[in-house]
């Protein structure tokens, strides 16, 4: 797979902020078909950051009532990526 489509996008939420800032984690969006490995190396080329541990989910869409008819979000995939110590993402700094 590319790596430039791999990372679609930060996740951005409460619990990603406080685990930014105590066990230096950053929490992405990805590809549903993408694996630890070409995770990490993704983040390694993109974003120019030493890589540590990286840990996936699947995380089921929710359903959702549109009217009197039931719909569903989509299912997605989430990558907390621990980047090694003294490591950072200029991105992340300023939130």
């Amino acid at each position: 797979m590319d790596i430039y489509q791999v990372i679609k996008e930060p996740h951005i939420t409460e619990k990603a902020n406080i685990q930014k800032a105590d066990a230096n984690q950053v929490t992405f969006n990805v590809h549903r078909a993408a694996n630890k490995v070409e995770i990490r190396r993704a983040v390694e080329t993109l974003l120019k950051a030493k890589v540590a541990e990286v840990r996936t989910m699947n995380v089921r869409g929710k359903r959702r009532r549109m009217g009197k008819t039931v719909g569903r979000r989509p299912h997605w995939k989430k990558a907390i990526v621990r980047l090694a110590p003294g490591q950072n993402i200029e991105f992340f700094e300023g939130m």
